[in-house]
């Protein structure tokens, strides 16, 4: 009997995967399919009845039977998680192998805190609706999420499904050796919570933690350890939103000597087009303008707005929603 050859074995352990999209992700959807061969794209009729409330379909339903299947999601607003939420608990009961749920963007992170009674955790709420997912042929749903906010947040999800936490730091790493002071380079924290999340990925390069400070009545921006003297100082969390805080810390980093400073985010969700308020620096005024803002593709609405405008610049988790899906 003739032996298996390592590449047979390994080519029978590739997963052949059907990838279905919604509206938003249908650009990142097309750039992981770029990324494999055995990542095949689906559609779904997304119509409306004349109420306004969906009318899906799921094109040739029965080909998926006994496939690998993924929805890539995207919950940019309460108005479109419902039509969603209908398609990601239809897919597994189609009689498929496995079903994967990739949501880049978990986006109630934030609204995590019970500090009132009265208080509604909807961080919770939400990880219980996708605990709830039906289950497969292949067993529990698994989840694919990006640098969640809280880090409590992992043990929000029930039994039924099976969430893998994977994170865009590789990204910023991969990018940062591509610059010519790579080995310049300085990590800023803007608060303790983001030393906690990433600290260890980034732990080989000199570090920087600021921290908000009550002065009176107001609370500003300090180092509380660290010297951006000389550095190009990137300043790292896991989101953004307004951007006050991140503001605040590139002042007092510029002021401290920082000779370039730019911001990574892995999720850049900037309502109200809030990203209009980070200018670009062309060298030498680093209190005024970042020299790069690093953000994912995470939340897709936003990458239409900032594309092609310095210092915005999009790292996609192509590769690594890519890879995800093989797991």
């Amino acid at each position: 009997m003739a032996a298996t050859s390592v590449s047979d074995s390994a080519s029978k352990n590739v997963k052949r995967v059907c990838l279905f999209n919604c509206h938003e992700t249908r650009a990142l959807a097309q750039r992981i399919a770029a990324e494999s061969d055995v990542i095949e794209l689906c559609s779904i009729t997304w119509r409306t009845f004349e109420d306004g409330f969906p009318n899906l379909f799921i094109p040739n339903a029965q080909a998926i039977r006994g496939q690998h299947v993924a929805f890539l999601a995207s919950f940019s607003s309460p108005k479109v998680i419902f039509e969603q939420l209908s398609i990601i608990y239809a897919l597994p009961k189609l009689f498929i192998s496995s079903f994967t749920l990739v949501l880049p963007f978990f986006p109630t992170g934030t609204s995590e805190r019970m500090e009132d009674e009265g208080d509604v955790a909807t961080a919770f709420t939400l990880a219980r609706i996708l605990s709830n997912i039906p289950t497969s042929r292949g067993g529990p749903t698994s989840l694919v999420t990006f640098d969640i906010h809280a880090l409590q947040e992992r043990f929000y999800f029930g039994d039924n499904i099976l969430p893998c936490f994977e994170s865009g730091i590789p990204l910023l790493k991969n990018r940062l050796q591509q610059l010519p002071d790579s080995d310049n380079i300085a990590i800023a924290f803007p608060d303790d919570g983001a030393w906690k999340r990433f600290h260890k990925q980034l732990q080989h390069f000199p570090t920087i933690v600021c921290a908000k400070v009550r002065e009176g009545s107001q609370r500003i921006v300090r180092i509380k350890e660290g010297d951006p003297q000389g550095r190009h100082v990137v300043i790292v969390d896991d989101l953004v939103q307004s951007g006050g805080t991140l503001v605040e810390c590139q002042k007092v980093l510029a002021k401290h000597g920082a000779a370039r400073i730019s911001a990574y985010v892995t999720h850049g969700i900037f309502p109200n087009r809030s990203w209009e308020r980070f200018e670009f620096d062309n060298g030498g005024h680093p209190g005024k303008g970042l020299t790069y803002f690093w953000i994912t593709d995470s939340c897709p609405l936003t990458v239409k707005e900032v594309i092609n405008k310095p210092p915005f610049e999009v790292l996609s988790l192509a590769s690594s929603i890519a890879a995800a899906l093989q797991i």
